[in-house]
């Protein structure tokens, strides 16, 4: 292990092209050996910064030079100690995403990826994706998500380097545009194999309620359109949740998920929180958009951060084998619950007696009310925030397809959850369906708190207090 690259947080790149180049050591595939069982249901995290996050550096004597990255100018944790600090909290995958600035898909290609080489070798029983906080042309920020393959290292410099915003220099100012973007998305639905696309903290530049900044969700079907199998959801709950009011921050720094112009509600984005929002409008189109949760740590709480470590507050839930690609298609096709504190940690569901995975579609054969059991699996003993928590009630949320008259997203039951029942390991559910035509769909939420909706989040309050999960949706049809 390059045990020297691994601990060190303040070099300047040069350093480290120069003694990487001269140690020979930038070879290795990554390719991560398959697994054939049952599917289960692993927790991880898509959004985490390490040293590579760097600060940048520019010469005075030399304006027209592009600045050297600095590591740990804007995260000073190593790759080893988020993998590490990741298995601590219970996590199964993780995803480091650092993000750019100059030239930085060089950083990435010849001294991060060694260093996740490393880690993988180090941390065995995490499966560690190579990916990216890809600065969108025309936007703020999406992970991008690299299949393990001997291909990943060469394609996300291609990418980095062709596309990400700041990676030029000089500065180019045509890559700032959103039809650059779809540029992007259209190469990256070439690839073999696919990466995946997740918008990150897709309403942190909002003003107000459906008063949409950088990124409004018309531009998230443009996505869809152009990249159907890459560009397939955003992050529900974003990072930055441990964000604290405190002298000389301004109120976005002191606000959960440094959502400074309209905030967050329950720790969850405006697009995924409001009922019959943004996001219902999406699924009510019958587009199969799905949410996720990251943690975007940078620095931790307890360092003067605005941060949880992965997997310590949000966790994003795949139903998967444990093997990277399945991982990826779970990602893909929604197989995904997201929850907070641990509040909810597996949610299985069966229609009329048949099982069914979120995020499918499945067509019923006749008409009439339908059965559908929801068994949930509690905390039971895993490591995470909140593990005295407990479920306070459940919502069953229903939305038809295509509906002539617009969304008619409603919450159609609300099961309240006995505290003793709440904090046991299985709670099951059964909301018999009633008869429908065309097609609908359906979704899980649930709190410990006594909201029936989400309220508004404020700044300094207690983000254990206001855990809540949301499942991805399954869809109904009649055949």
């Amino acid at each position: 292990m390059r045990k020297s690259i691994i601990g060190r947080q303040s070099l300047a790149l040069v350093t480290f092209f120069l003694a990487t180049a001269a140690s020979g050591q930038l070879g290795g595939g990554g390719q991560a050996s398959r697994e054939d069982g049952p599917r289960e249901w692993l927790a991880g995290d898509h959004h985490v910064h390490s040293e590579f996050s760097a600060g940048w550096q520019p010469d005075p004597a030399h304006p027209e030079a592009a600045p050297k990255p600095v590591l740990g100018g804007d995260s000073r944790h190593t790759g080893l100690q988020n993998a590490q600090m990741a298995r601590r909290f219970g996590l199964d995958w993780m995803v480091a995403t650092d993000h750019g600035g100059p030239h930085h898909s060089e950083l990435n290609y010849r001294v991060a990826w060694p260093v996740i080489e490393d880690v993988r070798k180090a941390v065995p029983d995490l499966i560690v994706f190579y990916g990216l906080e890809f600065d969108t042309p025309g936007g703020e920020h999406a992970t991008l998500i690299m299949p393990r393959d001997p291909s990943e290292r060469e394609n996300l410099r291609r990418i980095e380097a062709g596309y990400a915003e700041r990676d030029a220099w000089p500065t180019d100012p045509a890559r700032d545009s959103k039809p650059r973007m779809l540029e992007a998305l259209r190469m990256l639905e070439g690839l073999t194999p696919r990466p995946v696309l997740l918008a990150n903290h897709p309403s942190r530049t909002a003003t107000g309620p459906g008063l949409w900044g950088l990124h409004d969700p018309e531009e998230f079907r443009r996505w869809m359109d152009v990249a159907p199998h890459v560009a397939v959801g955003m992050e529900g709950i974003p990072g930055h949740q441990a964000a604290m009011p405190a002298k000389g921050r301004d109120a976005a720094h002191g606000s959960r998920g440094l959502y400074g112009g309209y905030p967050t509600m329950g720790g969850f984005d405006q697009m995924t929180a409001t009922l019959g929002g943004a996001w219902d409008a999406m699924l009510s189109e019958g587009r199969h958009w799905w949410i996720t949760a990251g943690s975007d740590s940078h620095g931790h709480h307890s360092e003067g951060g605005a941060d949880f470590w992965p997997g310590e507050y949000a966790k994003t839930w795949v139903h998967s084998r444990r093997e990277p690609a399945d991982i990826l298609d779970g990602l893909r096709k929604g197989r995904v619950f997201v929850s907070t504190g641990n509040l909810v940690t597996g949610v299985s569901l069966a229609v009329a007696g048949r099982p069914v995975e979120l995020g499918s579609t499945l067509a019923l054969p006749a008409k009439g009310p339908t059965l559908l059991t929801i068994e949930l699996t509690g905390a039971a003993g895993k490591p995470g925030m909140a593990v005295d928590a407990a479920l306070d009630h459940v919502d069953v949320i229903v939305g038809s397809v295509g509906a002539s008259g617009g969304i008619d997203t409603h919450v159609a039951r609300q099961f309240p959850i006995p505290r003793a029942s709440g904090k046991s390991d299985k709670v099951t559910l059964q909301y018999r369906i009633p008869d429908f035509d065309g097609e609908i769909y359906l979704r899980l939420r649930g709190t410990n708190t006594k909201q029936g909706e989400p309220d508004v989040d404020v700044p300094g309050e207690d983000p254990g207090a206001d855990l809540w999960f949301y499942s991805n949706p399954i869809f109904l049809t009649r055949d």
